[in-house]
């Protein structure tokens, strides 16, 4: 391989895993993060998606080292949770800003390149909790809910241009927001969760890895959950 790629929020967790599996196949990557810690072998672009002239200067930045972005990979998020009657509007406002807003701008951003080469691949990742939903979390859910509807409307209006958009919604995944949970919450969904365990971000990553490529071509508006059946329900 040896695409132009860029993935928001790849410095660590499911982000990172994506960004070495990318980086192994020999792409030329450019990860955007508001991070200090540097990925060996990809262009590291300090980025913060909630805001459009950051998002400018690090496309820019990966266009002139890289050529046209190729890959989007949306996978910055945060989380900022609160019981609803406790959650203030700037909790609530500022997780969508990051979440689901910020996939706007980048994905925005990236049609540029991709409108004018005629090719494309984005990806977002969402939550099996957009689905589901999430007690205490409804200002992440809400985000995660509305990449659906971005996504599948990127499909419908760039599949002319040879540009696919489709969404993957991990359960519970091996990462720092899986240790920051109350633990009666990790333990219920471990149990709800059929193979009971987390997914190790390799596992998200591969998926990723495979909507980027040839043998995934037809494949656009899905959503694909990588959740050990967590989203079946009990």
């Amino acid at each position: 391989m040896n695409r132009s790629v860029l993935i928001t929020g790849g410095n660590r967790g499911i982000g990172r895993a994506i960004t070495e599996t990318f980086l192994d196949a020999g792409d030329r990557v450019a990860v955007a993060h508001r991070g200090t810690d540097e990925l060996p072998g990809a262009l590291n672009l300090r980025c913060d998606v909630t805001s459009t002239e950051q998002i400018n200067v690090a496309f820019t930045s990966a266009e002139a080292a890289h050529g046209p972005v190729e890959v989007l990979v949306s996978n910055a998020g945060i989380t900022d949770s609160a019981p609803l009657a406790a959650m203030t509007e700037e909790q609530f406002s500022h997780v969508l800003d990051t979440n689901l807003t910020g996939s706007y701008r980048v994905a925005k951003r990236a049609t540029r390149g991709m409108v004018r080469i005629r090719h494309g691949r984005m990806i977002f990742v969402s939550s099996v909790m957009g689905a589901a939903g999430r007690r205490g979390a409804g200002n992440y859910a809400a985000s995660k809910a509305g990449l659906v509807g971005l996504s599948r409307s990127i499909a419908r209006e760039y599949a002319v241009y040879g540009i696919t958009a489709n969404l993957v919604s991990p359960g519970l995944v091996r990462t720092e927001m899986l240790e920051d949970m109350p633990e009666d919450m990790r333990l219920q969904l471990l149990d709800r969760t059929f193979l009971k365990r987390p997914a190790e971000p390799e596992e998200i990553a591969s998926l990723v890895f495979w909507l980027a490529g040839d043998e995934s071509r037809y494949v656009t508006g899905a959503e694909i959950h990588v959740d050990g059946g967590l989203g079946l329900g009990a």
